[in-house]
């Protein structure tokens, strides 16, 4: 399978303004020239699905998802093609976001770690400073402890939440209320006499190339139940205070259960293989692509469901709307499935965002971290940044103030790290299996991770499937970017 290239992907985005249909109908005063003149603080509606990777868009024509209202919000304000995650696993990455800083400074380190309470969030600065701040779905600040409460509410205060429903994920709903509910998503299943139900799907979901449907009701499917909450969130909103609300999703994450009506949505459908993989038969990869795209078509639909509320509501036109990822997804590239590695599919994610003040039609290449939407929220409430903040905001990129954000931006997970200038991916540490012990010093990981892993180095401009290790070709590239990692690290 031939990928496009950067230039390729850039050029067929620009025509994203013209191509997008009339499915997300945003005002004509979300252009530049309102630019937050009113001074009044916006409303933020932040669309945080999990697992969903850079490249699965409608605007690209390697693939056929559609995203009709993701690719029209796209076409009214600005969409970032080299977003990518801090750490591409669900509870570091939402720590990083929630605390604005970089992987080795955000005190979690895995998916075994709860987020420090000692630690401030955004949502709290947020909180304080006057915002109604609600979220809805799979939060993944306290994974590990498997205690969401019945209600959803547990720690959402300590958080900096004004309300909300906080639910585990696919796999932790499981695992957790295999023999009676822990978690708010359980409970209603229960009460509907459908947990057992969905517990026999997910065990023949072990497989997986398991696509077919679940037995679920449309109304009850995990995704289609998170959106719901938010709506009824949203009609709990205090009058004439500006709020925050975050809808988690929990796909498209794997497994790949979609509704007897998703399953229907790519009947049919070709898609293109992974890249270098040869694990399962090419009708099972083709057929994990439907229920994936299905899955992505299904968040897009409800986007544009909320988009309508806020019409009816009179919030549109004061509402930044923004779209992005915890991280992304393999899908089967390079023989590997889900996230936690640091191949372009694992660690890129979407990133779009429009509404007031934000300049229209613009396809943004600059670098950005996910962990940098702490300081530009923070930064559309009127808010400073916290000195201990990573996160830096791109308010004047929305704004068309400037072009460029970062030099380079970082992710990490365990004992590999990366570095990428936009060009140039350098990756140490990948694959050190025997450097992974718990509780070794930082700067002891380091130093045997630069001791005894391979250098990866990928020229992401003339290789951006990431097939060709250039590290030993290109020495002085590999010692730029390692001094790089040696100073972000240090401290």
């Amino acid at each position: 399978m031939r990928k496009q290239t950067r230039k390729e992907f850039l050029k067929i985005a620009g025509s994203i303004g013209a191509s997008a249909g009339a499915f997300l109908t945003l005002p004509s005063t979300l252009g530049a020239a309102e630019s937050g003149a009113r001074g009044e603080r916006p409303n933020i509606l932040f669309f945080f699905p999990d697992q969903h990777r850079f490249d699965w868009l409608g605007v690209n024509r390697d693939i056929p998802v559609r995203t009709p209202n993701l690719d029209n919000l796209s076409a009214r304000g600005v969409w970032f093609t080299r977003a990518l995650t801090p750490s591409p696993l669900c509870a570091p990455a939402r720590a990083c976001l929630a605390s604005g800083k970089e992987y080795d400074r955000c005190g979690v380190a895995s998916n075994g770690v709860n987020y420090p309470l000692d630690q401030a969030t955004f949502y709290t600065l947020l909180r304080d400073s006057g915002y109604y701040v609600a979220g809805c779905g799979k939060f993944d600040l306290h994974k590990p402890s498997h205690n969401w409460g019945l209600d959803g509410k547990h720690l959402l205060g300590e958080w900096g939440f004004s309300d909300g429903i906080d639910n585990a994920g696919k796999w932790d709903a499981i695992n957790s209320g295999s023999k009676q509910p822990k978690d708010p998503y359980m409970a209603y299943l229960e009460k509907r006499g459908l947990r057992l139900v969905h517990i026999e799907d997910f065990r023949k979901r072990r497989n997986r190339a398991a696509t077919f449907p679940t037995p679920l009701p449309e109304e009850a499917y995990c995704d289609n139940w998170v959106a719901n909450n938010g709506l009824k969130l949203m009609k709990r909103f205090p009058k004439g205070k500006a709020w925050f609300l975050q809808v988690n999703f929990t796909g498209p994450h794997s497994p790949w259960d979609v509704t007897e009506r998703m399953v229907r949505l790519y009947d049919g459908v070709d898609f293109p293989q992974p890249n270098r993989c040869d694990q399962l038969t090419p009708g099972d990869h083709v057929a994990i692509r439907r229920n994936y795209s299905a899955m992505v078509e299904n968040i897009d639909r409800w986007l544009g469901i909320y988009v309508e509320e806020l019409g009816t509501r009179g919030e549109l036109d004061n509402t930044l709307i923004v779209y992005s990822s915890d991280h992304g997804e393999m899908l089967g590239d390079h023989n590997r499935w889900g996230k936690s590695v640091p191949y372009d599919p694992s660690v890129g994610v979407p990133l779009t965002i429009a509404g007031p003040g934000v300049r229209r039609r613009f396809v943004s290449d600059a670098l950005v971290s996910t962990m940098d939407l702490a300081a530009t929220f923070l930064e559309y409430a009127n808010l400073p940044r916290p000195a201990k903040m990573d996160s830096r905001s791109f308010k004047p990129l929305l704004d068309g103030k400037t072009s460029a954000h970062r030099e380079y931006v970082l992710s990490g997970l365990g004992q590999w790290q990366l570095v990428f200038d936009g060009r140039y991916k350098f990756i140490r540490g990948f694959g050190l299996a025997a450097a992974r012990r718990q509780g070794e010093k930082k700067q002891d990981r380091g130093q045997h991770a630069r001791e005894t892993a391979p250098l990866l180095l990928f020229d992401l401009e003339n290789d951006p499937l990431e097939n060709v290790n250039i590290a030993d070709e290109a020495p002085a590239i590999v010692k730029r970017l390692s001094r790089i990692l040696d100073e972000e690290t240090a401290g």
